[in-house]
């Protein structure tokens, strides 16, 4: 059973960065300036033993994969920004596990190809790098600066194919025709084919994209919030979107991971969010879970992962949004809140899966 953990590079400072939002910027940013928003908010979230790290420190990243060997997570997927024709950003951290080849820990890669917009500081509207799609050489030379990741003896691979995860396959041009060019390419540099992933988002008890399986995607990725939703919560929500001064909504966990409410064809896999709070980055615009604590965590990972030992054994995993995504409140790193708690929480929810 394979359990990855997304993992979200924004921890060191980039020119773009440093150009929208000021010298130095960082998701510690948003971080260390959260205030609590209403009674019982707990804010700030602060780091707990790896403190307020950069992430081109070698030392740190062995740190991170320590821990995540030591409580049971198997692997990160590492996110990837790749806007066309050859713009990336935030590529260092993985870049430098590729070349020294430390630390010595499984991963793979997903694909966030959604345009950057203010939402780092709570201004959804305000566009910075444009998400495009420039055709079929671009699509190669994407390929291509992936390659040695995909060949990398660490990569994590299902059905004896290496991972790839596309965060937003709706936006592609045509997701059908990328999932069969990208399956050319991989045969071609001598790979077996990858196993692509399309992230199948659900809100507010919708499905966003139900034709992962007849666009030959080898599987979806189900995520969604595991909130119960009563009139209060969701007329408050209503009204943070219209009322700026209201906000954030707020929710209580569910017991029980959502499902889709039309099922799925194909393969899909689970998700599990450990909590969500990112008043860091919306402020009243955003909205929290208030209840939010390892042991439900660990009934919702508990849950995923007996779901996930339907499919095939050498096609099992179970993903945890996230590792690190400290501004939006879904981290596995320790805190000074709960210490290692989240990641304790995996290791029991682990053992009574028997694994």
């Amino acid at each position: 059973m394979e359990i990855a953990a997304l993992y979200l590079p924004q921890f060191y400072p980039i020119p773009e960065n440093d150009d929208w939002w000021g010298k130095g910027f960082t998701e510690w940013t948003n971080v260390v300036k959260a205030r609590p928003l209403f009674r019982g908010h707990f804010q700030p979230n602060s780091p707990g033993e790896l403190g307020y790290y950069s992430l081109l420190d070698e030392e740190v990243r062995e740190a991170q994969a320590s821990l995540a060997r030591e409580f049971g997570v198997t692997s990160f997927c590492y996110w990837h920004y790749w806007f066309g024709n050859g713009k990336v950003l935030l590529e260092k951290p993985l870049s430098e596990v590729i070349e020294s080849r430390r630390p010595d820990f499984p991963f793979f890669v997903g694909w966030a190809n959604h345009s950057w917009s203010g939402i780092w500081v709570g201004a959804p509207g305000r566009t910075l790098m444009e998400q495009t799609y420039p055709g079929a050489e671009d699509d190669r030379d994407h390929f291509n600066s992936l390659l040695p990741a995909f060949r990398d003896t660490r990569y994590v691979t299902l059905q004896g194919k290496p991972v790839f995860v596309i965060f937003n396959p709706t936006g592609l041009p045509d997701p059908k025709h990328f999932v069969e060019t990208w399956q050319e390419l991989a045969r071609e540099a001598g790979l077996p084919g990858l196993y692509i992933i399309a992230w199948v988002e659900g809100k507010r008890g919708f499905v966003q994209y139900r034709d992962h399986s007849s666009d030959g995607f080898d599987a979806g990725l189900y995520v969604s919030i595991a909130v119960k939703r009563n009139l209060v919560n969701v007329t408050r929500d209503i009204l943070r979107k219209q009322l700026t001064w209201f906000g954030p909504g707020r929710y209580k966990s569910s017991m029980e991971l959502p499902r889709p409410f039309r099922k799925l064809k194909g393969v899909v896999h689970p998700s599990v969010q450990p909590n969500w709070d990112n008043t860091p980055r919306s402020s009243r615009g955003g909205f929290v879970i208030t209840d939010a604590s390892p042991q439900i965590f660990e009934l919702q990972l508990t849950e995923a992962l007996t779901m996930e030992f339907n499919n095939d054994v050498d096609q099992q995993l179970v993903v945890i949004k996230s590792w690190n995504e400290w501004a939006e409140g879904n981290y596995l790193e320790p805190d000074h809140r709960w210490g290692r708690g989240w990641l304790e929480a995996v290791q029991r929810a682990r053992r009574k899966c028997g694994f």
